[in-house]
């Protein structure tokens, strides 16, 4: 095979995997915003607004144990296509009619199969990708993930939502995501290697980096998750909460891009610290904002949730700029699990808590979360030295929602 031909092979592996986990994230939107939607205005237990949420990251943590085993056993292409078979099912258990502990348990299988995608996914475009275009490859992953995300929040607005079309629509757009898989001949990535999860090594090589990544996952999954239960227990409308869950994910190009460039040029450990800051501020508007100037209350959102993604990507990148390259592979593993147990642990505490503290805990939660994080980094920036510009890895965007789940299952390193 030529170099030419090699890499229009690459680029179109790379087209359908990012296609087909675009096409998985706008039923995923729209599950996003429908389940919590729906549980929050039936007069379902209070509580199970709340674990759904807390079931999809719990799920996500299984999937990172599983998903090696699996994979090793029969290959990434049978993987893939189980994996999205655990979406539709969770979808077809939704669609059976509202119960609430039915919908729990589907949220928490969509979890497993949500992290299931994203290693496989990943692990498959560091295989396919050319050196000189992994980073932009990733990135563009990261961002048709995302906008997917709110591509299917938006069709969740246009659509009943006292039906049950929202999951049918969502096992439809699934079921399409296998045919550009299954159509194209991608090449097959090496046998994924032993996961090697070493938290003494992340928190020597970066202790900012390893706790970023615990407040980030925490974070996005609050954000995320709580914000249509929030907009539903206020009685806005079903469009509007589509349109606010919408607009929020424009807050990873809006605000995580300069953030990020600004990242490669002052120390990453300073520009952490004005993100919580700016996570803080945002959370006291989502405070008092009134849910009447809708237009104001989703910039404050959509600032929100682009902080928080931020979080996440830049402590990623503050931990390769501490870490030997030979570390990368455990490093990313480490921060995975890290990344998932707190988006289990936080909004089990939220929800534990909502009874008690009322509908905006998890506004309270985010601004605790950012300010005992800012305080960290502010401890530790005293303590360490900066790493200079020049010897720092190159940013990338990367999304809280789209952990890097790749590594897990890395096997020899891709082709150059």
């Amino acid at each position: 095979m030529t170099g030419e031909t090699q890499r229009a092979s690459s680029l179109f592996s790379i087209t359908a995997i990012v296609v087909s986990m675009t096409l998985v994230a706008i039923g995923n939107g729209i599950m996003l915003a429908y389940v919590p939607y729906v549980l929050a205005r039936v007069g379902a237990p209070e509580w199970t607004p709340g674990a759904a949420v807390t079931m999809i990251a719990f799920g996500g943590l299984v999937g990172c144990v599983i998903a090696g085993p699996v994979i090793r056993r029969v290959g990434h292409a049978r993987a893939f296509s189980c994996s999205l078979a655990l979406v539709i099912i969770a979808a077809f258990l939704v669609a059976l009619g509202i119960h609430p502990l039915l919908w729990v348990f589907a949220r928490g299988v969509y979890g497993v199969a949500g992290n299931f995608n994203f290693i496989i996914a990943q692990s498959w475009l560091n295989h396919a990708s050319d050196n000189r275009w992994r980073g932009k490859a990733m990135s563009f992953f990261y961002m048709a993930y995302v906008l997917g995300l709110g591509v299917g929040a938006w069709l969740f607005g246009r659509m009943p939502a006292d039906g049950n079309l929202a999951p049918l629509v969502t096992i439809f757009v699934t079921t399409v995501a296998l045919l550009p898989i299954g159509l194209t001949r991608l090449p097959t990535p090496p046998p994924p290697a032993r996961v090697n999860v070493d938290f003494a090594m992340a928190w020597r090589n970066s202790p900012v980096a390893l706790i970023g990544v615990l407040a980030a996952g925490g974070l996005s999954m609050v954000v995320q998750g709580f914000t249509p239960i929030y907009a539903a227990t206020h009685d806005v409308g079903q469009a509007d909460v589509a349109l606010l869950m919408f607009v929020m994910q424009f807050g990873l190009l809006f605000v995580q891009y300069p953030l990020g460039t600004l990242s490669d040029r002052v120390d990453r450990r300073v520009v952490l610290i004005g993100t919580c800051l700016l996570i803080a501020g945002t959370a006291v508007a989502a405070l008092f904002v009134s849910f009447g100037a809708m237009a104001v209350l989703m910039i404050v959102f959509a600032l929100w949730a682009g902080g928080v993604e931020s979080v996440y990507s830049i402590a990623n990148a503050h931990a390769n700029d501490r870490t030997d390259p030979d570390d990368f592979v455990p490093l990313a593993s480490t921060l995975l699990v890290a990344w998932s147990a707190a988006a289990t642990l936080v909004p089990l505490a939220v929800t534990a808590l909502t009874p008690v503290f009322g509908d905006k805990t998890f506004i309270y939660a985010v601004m605790a979360v950012a300010l005992l994080y800012a305080a960290f980094v502010a401890h530790r920036l005293r303590l360490r030295e900066t790493v200079p510009p020049e010897a720092r890895e190159t940013f990338e965007i990367r999304s809280a929602q789209v952990p890097n789940a790749g590594a897990l299952v890395e096997g020899e390193k891709a082709p150059e």
